[in-house]
């Protein structure tokens, strides 16, 4: 069975899924680059350099486009050029699209017209078809559900960075210090929220708790994230470590106990999740992030937060820092969510083995509810969760213990 994968370029992120892809088919698997990596993402060390399975549309035009009829199954990512899948899907050839949120910065702009003429193109006019919805985002379905494309064709997925296996004890052991450490990673953006992992450096400090609070990243908010530091009198428990490579970030993740993700509904999926619960950290999480419903079970793997309500954030992180066995248990938990469940061998495997049931029987079943105490898993058919009820289902169960 020949798959493609096509996309803009590929990333860390990619490369493990990737890897696994080609594998599990004996070498019968290309991804296709369309452009070349912007120069930011160059300078944060995401170049991968050469795999045997990468071809890039710009130089070998011709040969991708035969690639793309050819294929058994093409799975289309984030591609400027929409009418790369175009052929195909007139074609009937089994599809599968791979997206983050249609919506977000708010699901009233599905009334646009203009947008909707779009979206019929790109989505609906082919439901009838053997096409089909990899949702990188627990949001994705209910977008997609509003212009009523993919119904009953929508599998719960994502991003899958590398998962490192360790020794879980001594990862734990390796955490323990003089103080807990808190560790927030991104580009220093509004949507970020840098400020917030101030503001909890703050209030820890007011409130005479000791702790140590890292940030990696850098961006057009550094200097209100430098001048907030030195307003605060937090330059003893505050280290600023501009931009590092992603084995850096991953070395940072090992030594934290506590991750703050701290970003908005903008964040499509946030691979630094599945990055820090690989790593045994405990996430506190804003319940907008696309990644999150799927990942995390609030008070068993990590604690989500309703986005925007910054005392959440605080007495969660608090609650945290308070009690090492609870940072610990939640840590142990996030690390065996990534290496049983969220990682890139089980993500291919189970990819693989949905298109072989859907070569075989194209109908699927209809799905209405979400699993009971979250336990999402990649390929499973994902259910459509609105907006308005999802942090009300994450809180479910911390209602009930």
């Amino acid at each position: 069975m020949q798959i493609t994968f096509v996309s803009n370029y590929i990333n860390h992120h990619q490369i493990p899924f990737s890897n696994a892809l080609y594998k599990l088919t004996g070498g019968n698997y290309t991804f296709v680059q369309t452009e070349p990596m912007e120069q930011e993402r160059v300078q944060m060390g995401w170049q991968t350099g050469d795999r045997p399975y990468v071809k890039l549309f710009y130089e070998e035009p011709e040969y991708c486009r035969e690639l793309l009829i050819k294929s058994d199954v093409v799975i289309f990512g984030g591609v400027n050029d929409d009418s790369l899948a175009d052929e195909r899907l007139e074609a009937g050839k089994m599809t599968f699209r791979y997206s983050e949120r249609l919506y977000r910065t708010g699901q009233w702009k599905a009334v646009s017209p203009r947008g909707l003429k779009k979206k019929y193109h790109d989505h609906t006019r082919h439901r009838n078809k053997p096409v089909y919805l990899l949702c990188a985002g627990a949001y994705v379905p209910s977008d997609y559900h509003i212009i009523r494309a993919y119904k009953n064709k929508m599998y719960c997925f994502g991003y899958f960075p590398e998962t490192r296996h360790y020794d879980i004890d001594e990862l734990m052991a390796g955490k323990a210090g003089d103080v807990p450490r808190l560790l927030w990673v991104g580009r220093f953006l509004k949507l970020k929220h840098p400020e917030l992992a101030i503001e909890n450096a703050r209030y820890l400090k007011e409130k005479g708790i000791a702790f140590h609070l890292d940030m990696v990243g850098a961006g057009e908010m550094e200097e209100e994230i430098k001048a907030s530091i030195q307003r605060y009198g937090l330059e003893e428990c505050v280290s600023l470590h501009g931009f590092v490579s992603p084995g850096a970030v991953r070395t940072y993740m090992e030594r934290a106990n506590i991750f703050l993700f701290t970003s908005n509904r903008l964040e499509g999926w946030g691979a630094v999740v599945n990055e820090a619960m690989n790593s045994g950290c405990a996430v506190v999480a804003g319940h907008m992030i696309g990644s999150v419903p799927y990942l995390l079970r609030t008070g068993e793997n990590g604690f989500v937060y309703r986005d925007g309500d910054v005392g959440m954030l605080l007495e969660t992180v608090e609650k945290l820092v308070r009690d090492p066995r609870l940072c610990d248990k939640t840590g142990r938990a996030a690390y065996e969510t990534i290496v049983s469940t969220w990682n890139a061998e089980n993500a291919a495997r189970s990819l693989y083995e949905l298109i072989e049931k859907l070569q075989k029987s194209p109908d699927v079943s209809e799905v209405n509810e979400c699993p009971v105490g979250g336990g999402f898993a990649p390929c499973m058919p994902a259910p459509v969760i609105s907006e308005r009820r999802m942090f009300g289902y994450l809180m479910k169960k911390v209602r009930k213990s």
